[in-house]
Formats: structure tokens, C-alpha cells, sequence
């Protein structure tokens, strides 16, 4: 469970009135931030989750926000800030992404999505069609490109590619058209001519590949689960990522791990992980490194005092 340090927050904001500094917030529990990694929480009455963030330097980002007249509104809700340490960047992204899908603050608009998602498939017969992570695992499936939001966002891209590459629309299903008849772009020299023979379905199947190339998704090439290592001032984290989902982080004192309800494919821990998979920093797990058991309900991030959180906080916290 996060171990998490709250500071209180008092005090009323008005919007038409010019910005001035919040000193009612008491600075002496302002300063239990660390300017270390880790995630923040802006909580506001009954406890409601406002907004969560990440910083490498937590006191100075929250400082930040406490600055910003932009941001009056937020604070005018928030009661207090609680945080919570991790020894690196990849763990406060990666917590970031899991707390905000989990508590849905009010403020975080752009990551609560919990849509399904879908992407592009490539049939055997080479022709490109859009399938949802209800249906394909998206961690496994080969010849999957890009995750989008929705049917349309998926069906948008694959047009511009069209477009870009100059390929045909009617081979790759983006329109319809007539057996042996020029698509509607080959009549504006913006096809090769895979609708009426002039190219190849081969040499069209190739290019067609090249152009989706950078969107490939890489499936998962382990056996077991994996971790990404990052070290703060003598305290060791390790991130357990497994088919491309973060399971939790776990260090010297916490090895234990509940695995959620549903387990999905997330585009933004993959997009987090995928750049140390690549600058090949996944390590392997000896066995029994962690423990996994199975949430019978849905997690809830806790709040505990200043003082007990400071006594269990790692060595590196302040």
C-alpha cells in the first residue's frame, strides 16, 4: 500500500482578486517535501482527489503550483498535499499513470482515460484492419501498430498514412472502389496503381509495412516478469513489469505486490517502459524476489500522519 505525508492547506482563494502566494499554507509541513522523486497529491474536501503530478524534485514542483495564479482554482479546493517517494523518474511516471486511472482526480483530464483501446492489425493477406484490446492482447499479438483512443482515431491515422505513402486507399480499405478500376487517388497521381495492377500487391504489402513500421507495437519478449532498477541516495527500487504492465515497485523491506481485478493493456505505462526496454535496461528477477496476490477490491491510496510517514520513509527522505 503507498505510504503517503500529507500538508494541510487552509484558506479561501477568489479569482477576481489578484494572485498573492498562499501563505496560510503552514511552511513547516511544506518543507517535509523532498526535493527528490516522487508523486504528489492535491486533495480537497472529503478527501476528493484534485489533481496528482510527478516531479524529480518534488518540493520545488509543488512550489510551482502554489505560484500559479493559472492554477487559483485548484488551490481554492485543496485542503492538503500528500506525496509519496520513489527513487527515480521511471517509478514517479509510472506511479503517476496507475494513481490517476485509480482515483480519477478532478484536475487530470488527459491520462484518466480507461477506454478500451484498439490499434492496427495486419491480416495475413497483408491487408490492414483496426482490432480492440478487448479482443487481442495486445502485449503478445504480432503485427500490431499504434494504440488509439477510439475506432475513428485509428481509421484517421491510417488515412494520412495512406495519403503520405502514396498507397492505394482501396487495398487498404479506407475506400471503396471497383474491381480493376483506379481508386480516386490514382486519378490525381497519388497512387502507384496496386487497385488496377500497375504496382504489385507485394511490392504495395512492403511499402504498405515501411509506412507503419514506426508504429509497431514490440511484443513482449520474456518468459516471466522483469524490473527496471533505479537507486536515491542508497535506497534501491526495482519496478516489476510484466507483459508491459507495472505491477508495483518493490525494494530491501517491500517485496509484496497485489495484482489488480483487470489487468489491461495501458498505452502509457508502455509508452514509459518501452525506452529502457530499448536502452535495455530491464533486468532479470531472481525467483521469489516478490510476492503477488490478487486485490479482492479495489485499491485505496491511504493517508498517514507526517510523523509516522517520516519514520518509515527510505533513508534518502527528508
Amino acid at each position: 500500500m503507498p505510504r503517503m505525508t500529507s500538508a494541510s492547506l487552509d484558506g479561501q482563494f477568489i479569482a477576481s482578486e489578484p494572485f498573492v502566494y498562499p501563505s496560510h499554507i503552514d511552511a513547516a509541513s511544506l518543507k517535509q517535501l523532498p526535493n527528490k522523486p516522487g508523486i504528489y497529491i492535491f486533495r480537497g474536501e472529503q478527501d476528493a482527489p484534485l489533481y496528482i503530478g510527478k516531479s524529480i524534485h518534488l518540493r520545488s514542483r509543488v512550489l510551482t503550483h502554489l505560484r500559479n495564479p493559472d492554477e487559483a482554482r485548484m488551490l481554492m479546493q485543496s485542503r492538503r498535499i500528500e506525496f509519496q517517494r520513489t527513487a527515480g523518474d521511471i517509478g514517479a511516471q509510472l506511479l503517476e499513470a496507475q494513481l490517476i486511472k485509480q482515483l480519477q482526480p478532478l484536475h487530470n483530464k488527459k491520462l484518466r482515460r480507461t477506454r478500451q483501446m484498439c490499434a492496427l492489425r495486419l491480416s495475413p493477406e497483408g491487408v490492414p484492419e483496426i482490432v480492440f484490446a478487448r479482443d487481442v492482447d495486445f502485449a503478445t499479438t504480432a503485427n500490431l501498430f499504434g494504440v488509439f483512443g477510439s475506432h475513428r482515431a485509428a481509421l484517421q491515422t491510417l488515412q494520412e498514412l495512406v495519403g503520405a505513402h502514396l498507397l492505394c486507399g482501396v487495398v487498404c480499405g479506407v475506400e471503396t472502389g471497383r474491381s480493376g478500376r483506379p481508386c480516386f487517388a490514382h486519378q490525381l497521381k497519388r497512387c502507384h496503381g496496386a487497385c488496377i495492377g500497375e504496382e504489385s500487391l507485394a511490392d504495395h504489402g512492403l511499402r504498405l509495412r515501411q509506412a507503419l513500421d514506426s508504429l509497431r507495437l514490440i511484443q513482449w519478449p520474456f518468459q516471466r516478469a522483469m524490473g527496471i532498477v533505479e537507486e536515491c541516495d542508497g535506497w534501491q527500487q526495482t519496478h516489476v513489469i510484466d507483459h508491459w504492465m507495472y505491477l508495483g515497485s518493490i525494494d530491501r523491506k517491500n517485496r509484496k505486490l497485489v495484482l489488480p481485478k483487470q489487468r489491461s493493456f495501458d498505452i502509457d505505462t508502455y509508452r514509459i517502459i518501452i525506452k529502457p526496454y530499448l536502452e535495455g535496461q530491464f533486468v532479470a528477477l531472481d525467483e521469489g524476489a516478490f510476492t503477488l496476490s490478487r486485490a479482492t477490491r479495489p485499491r485505496k491510496v491511504k493517508s498517514i500522519t507526517s510523523a509516522s510517514a517520516t519514520a518509515n520513509m527510505p533513508p534518502s527522505a527528508e
